[in-house]
């Protein structure tokens, strides 16, 4: 009775591992176990995950947001606040990968409202800031791996690229804006009552070094990202090895839950794609229906593997990359970006996953309602 307890307690707490679990094992009731199986799951993205959170985690330690705070408390309003944390998601997202844009300010979100005594704010404008990673990152070719994997493929320039992809990234930029305005409707100057010296706290000398450090290794995870290095296991081994020489015991904070949740999501599409039987009904359903399939297939499986999965398959490849990148505001599984947000959000108040799903759905579901039908009939024409 009490390890039923025990076992339902956890599930309350983090719902998301016990599903990927699941998942990666009826998938390989599908396709058993292979090395063919092995290496078509994503071992770069679970080697740069777990490098940005490692390295991450030493920022949250050390301080090292103290400028970004900083700026933040000369802002006076929380609805000022909200739209800069918001837009700062937006437009990183462009460069720095969606899920690295929310790994970077949703903790910042999080210590800012905590200070400012608002934290019934918090899952509403961190939904928001999941939506603005979403929504942001579309727009470029490396804003999003479904974006860089379909890019990589498609063979089109990356003028042509990110023009197709603009008149759905300001209609989202446009809409975020009502979304934060109507959150603080009646509100809007509310003050923060944050100081810069009291929320941005101070810098030790002593641990000057340490802040050099995860500074360095930051550039060089950036570097990893934006050059997209086969040699990605280098720079993983160099970030191992420099935060075990800095402060080992820091390895022993970084979310390796959610390193296996993204590893049993990549053995369930990795199961799926290798099947023949599914790949031949993927076949069928796909023709003339890219943009509805992607974005139900992935509620099932997530964007970046469904992308995997339908691009053999699809003929409007413009129409796939647009269900891939709404996708993520239909479900919490929909996209892997969002996975890492709700991992932030458990971390910070153990036991307030289901708050987070169901105010998460609420708000994305919301946004995805003004956003589906523009984003269907612009994708008709192809990319």
């Amino acid at each position: 009775m009490n390890r039923m307890k025990k076992l339902t307690a956890y599930i309350k707490k983090d719902p998301m591992l016990p599903v990927a679990l699941l998942a990666a094992a009826l998938s390989l009731l599908i396709t058993p176990p292979s090395k063919a199986l092995l290496s078509a799951i994503d071992w770069r993205t679970l080697g740069t995950l777990f490098m940005m959170l490692t390295v991450l985690e030493g920022f949250k330690q050390e301080n090292v947001f103290r400028p970004v705070l900083r700026l933040t408390g000369r802002i006076g309003t929380m609805a000022g606040l909200s739209l800069f944390l918001v837009f700062g998601v937006f437009f990183s997202s462009m460069f720095v990968t969606n899920d690295v844009s929310l790994i970077v300010f949703v903790p910042i979100t999080i210590l800012l409202f905590r200070a400012a005594n608002r934290e019934a704010y918090i899952l509403p404008v961190i939904s928001m800031e999941n939506i603005a990673a979403v929504r942001g990152s579309l727009l470029t070719p490396f804003g999003s791996p479904q974006n860089l994997f379909i890019y990589g493929r498609s063979g089109v320039s990356a003028w042509h690229f990110v023009r197709y992809m603009f008149p759905i990234w300001i209609l989202s930029g446009a809409l975020l804006v009502c979304f934060v305005l109507f959150l603080y409707r009646g509100k809007r100057n509310t003050p923060t009552g944050l100081h810069r010296t009291e929320i941005a706290g101070v810098w030790e000398r002593s641990r000057r070094t340490k802040r050099i450090v995860y500074l360095c290794l930051f550039v060089l995870v950036l570097g990893v990202i934006v050059s997209r290095t086969r040699f990605w296991y280098v720079a993983a081994a160099v970030v191992a090895a420099a935060v075990l020489l800095t402060d080992r015991k820091l390895l022993l904070k970084t979310d390796y839950v959610l390193l296996v949740t993204f590893f049993c999501f990549f053995v369930f599409s990795s199961s799926v794609a290798a099947n023949e039987t599914v790949a031949a009904f993927l076949q069928k359903a796909m023709d003339g229906r890219e943009y509805a399939g992607s974005i139900l297939l992935s509620q099932v499986i997530s964007n970046v593997p469904a992308a995997i999965v339908l691009y053999p398959f699809s003929k409007n490849t413009g129409a796939l990359l647009y269900g891939l990148d709404s996708a993520g505001l239909v479900s919490l599984i929909g996209s892997l970006a969002s996975v890492i947000n709700y991992r932030i959000y458990v971390r910070e108040y153990p036991g307030g996953g289901w708050n987070f799903i169901k105010t998460f759905t609420l708000v994305s579901l919301a946004f995805f309602a003004f956003v589906v039908l523009p984003g269907y009939f612009i994708s008709r024409g192809g990319m």
